[in-house]
C-alpha cells in the first residue's frame, strides 16, 4: 500500500471508527477499528469477535516449520510482547539480552519484511532480570488508526507515527522499580493511554494523552501491603508488592469500569477519571493474569503467586470500598496459573495451569466441570477463534483443542525455539512469536 493509500484507509477507518463510537459505544468501536490492535485482541480478552454470517473465519488448524507458513522473520533479542496488528502492519517491541537497547519493530504484514526496526530507547544500567520468563520487552504495544504507542514500563513510552515511524511524543519520567523487568501492557480509553506501573517501590496507575502524553490523570494504589517495619523497613525482598498484569473494561450500571489486579489487590476504578470505586483483597502478589467478564455481571480475577485463586467478583451497582466479602462469588485454588490469562466462552471459563493442566469451570458458579492435560509448560496467553481454543507451550507447541464437550485435542503444531509471547490472529491467519522469529501461519491453498 502506497502512502496515498494508507492515508486514505486512515481516514476511512477513522471515519467508521466515529460512527460505531456513538452508536455503539467504545467495545464495539475496537472490533472495528482492528484486527488484533493490543494484548489479548480487540476485545482485550484473548477472543476473536465471530464473523456476522456465522461461517467461520478459516483459521488453521495444522502447521509445522514446512506447512502453512507465510512468512518467517528473525526479530532476534530478548522480549516477549504479543504482536499488535492493523491495517498492512504487524508492531512489536524488542530488546536487547541485557536491556540497554529497546526498539519498535514493524513488519509488513503481506510479506513479513521488516518495515521499521526503530531503537527508542538506551539504558546505561537497567536493573537485572532476574527471572527467567520475564523480559525487557514484555509490555505489548497498543495501536489506533494513526499511532502505534510502545511501553517499556519506567525505561520509557512513546508514541510513534504508524505511516513514517517517527516519534511523536515520549514519556521518561514516569518512576517505578520494577525489579525483575516490566510485564503490564499499555490500553487505551477514550483520548488516553493508560499505562500500570507496580514496583517494588511505588504503584500506581496514570492516564496519558494519547496525542500529546501529557498526564490526564494519575491513581495511587491505596494497598496496605502489612510488611512494613517499626522502624519503617519493608520486609522481603519485594515481590510481594509487584505485579505485570494489564487491566480490563467493564461498564457497570452505565459506568465504565477499568478493572486491574496489583499485588494483594484488585481495584476497579472509573475508566474517565481514574476514582478508585472498590477493591477486593487476597494474599496473591506478581500477578501477570488480564481479567476477564462475563457479559457484564461477573469479574473473573486471578490472584497472582503465592498460591493462585481465581476469583469470581460479582459486578453490579453496590461495589463501594473494600468488596471482598460482599461480592466474591466463587474461589476456585485447583491448578490455576500464575502466568496466563483465562478464556471465557459461552459461560464458562478456561484456565491453563504453568504445567500444562487444562480446566472448563463454570463462570457463575465456580463450578470445576471437565480437566484435562495438556503436553508443556504454558506462560503464554490462550486465544479462541472459530470455536476452538489454541494455547503455546515454552516448548513450541501450539496445541488445538474443542472446549465443548471432552475437550478434545485436536491438533499439536510444532515450530522451533519455543513461545513465551502469547499470540495475535488477524482475518484467517495467526501471529506467533517464538523466542527469536515472529511467523504468520495461515492455511495454504
Amino acid at each position: 500500500m502506497g502512502k496515498a493509500g494508507f492515508i486514505a484507509a486512515r481516514r476511512w477507518r477513522r471515519f467508521s471508527v466515529s460512527l460505531l463510537v456513538g452508536k455503539l459505544g467504545v467495545g464495539a468501536a475496537l472490533v472495528a477499528s482492528a484486527d488484533w490492535p493490543q494484548f489479548r485482541g480487540p476485545n482485550g480478552d484473548g477472543s476473536y469477535p465471530a464473523r456476522d454470517d456465522g461461517k467461520p473465519h478459516g483459521f488453521p488448524v495444522e502447521w509445522s516449520e514446512k506447512e502453512n507458513v507465510v512468512w518467517k522473520t528473525p526479530v532476534t533479542g530478548r522480549a516477549w510482547s504479543t504482536p499488535a496488528v492493523m491495517g498492512d502492519q504487524v508492531w512489536m517491541t524488542n530488546a536487547t539480552e541485557d536491556g540497554k537497547k529497546m526498539y519498535a519493530v514493524c513488519l509488513d504484514k503481506a510479506t513479513g519484511e521488516k518495515l521499521h526496526d526503530l531503537l527508542l530507547f538506551e539504558n546505561e544500567n537497567p536493573e537485572p532480570l532476574s527471572n527467567r520468563v520475564n523480559s525487557y520487552g514484555s509490555c505489548s504495544p497498543t495501536i489506533d488508526e494513526e499511532r502505534v504507542y510502545i511501553h517499556f514500563g519506567s525505561y520509557g513510552t512513546a508514541a510513534l507515527d504508524r505511516e513514517t515511524g517517527k516519534v511523536v511524543w515520549q514519556r521518561r519520567d514516569l518512576p517505578c522499580r520494577h525489579f525483575r523487568g516490566p510485564g503490564s501492557s499499555v490500553v487505551l480509553y477514550g483520548e488516553t493511554l493508560i499505562l500500570s506501573m507496580d514496583g517494588v517501590d511505588v504503584q500506581y496507575l496514570v492516564a496519558l494523552d494519547r496525542k500529546t502524553g501529557e498526564t490526564v490523570w494519575k491513581t495511587d494504589r491505596t494497598t496496605d501491603f502489612g510488611d512494613v517495619e517499626p522502624n519503617g523497613k519493608i520486609r522481603g525482598d519485594g515481590d510481594f508488592r509487584k505485579a505485570y498484569s494489564t487491566p480490563g473494561f467493564v461498564t457497570v450500571d452505565g459506568t465504565v469500569q477499568l478493572v486491574s489486579p496489583g499485588a494483594k489487590a484488585c481495584y476497579g476504578y472509573e475508566a474517565k477519571t481514574g476514582k478508585e470505586l472498590w477493591k477486593v483483597t487476597y494474599d496473591g502478589f506478581s500477578n501477570a493474569a488480564s481479567p476477564v467478564f462475563v457479559d457484564g455481571k461477573m469479574a473473573i480475577i486471578n490472584t497472582g503467586f503465592g498460591k493462585a485463586h481465581l476469583l469470581g467478583v460479582k459486578l453490579d451497582g453496590g461495589m463501594n470500598g473494600d468488596i471482598t466479602g460482599s461480592h466474591v462469588e466463587w474461589d476456585v485454588f485447583k491448578r490455576i496459573p500464575t502466568l496466563s490469562s483465562p478464556l471465557v466462552v459461552d459461560g464458562k471459563v478456561y484456565v491453563t495451569s504453568d504445567l500444562g493442566i487444562l480446566s472448563r469451570i463454570d463462570a457463575m458458579s465456580g463450578k470445576i466441570e471437565k480437566v484435562t492435560a495438556l503436553q508443556g509448560r504454558f506462560s503464554a496467553s490462550g486465544v479462541y477463534a472459530d470455536g476452538r481454543l489454541y494455547y503455546l507451550s515454552e516448548e513450541g507447541d501450539t496445541i488445538v483443542v474443542d472446549p465443548k464437550g471432552e475437550m478434545e485435542v485436536i491438533a499439536t503444531n510444532h515450530l522451533d525455539d519455543g513461545f513465551m509471547a502469547s499470540p495475535a490472529v488477524d482475518g484467517k491467519a495467526m501471529y506467533l512469536r517464538t523466542r527469536s522469529h515472529v511467523y504468520r501461519i495461515e492455511a495454504q491453498p
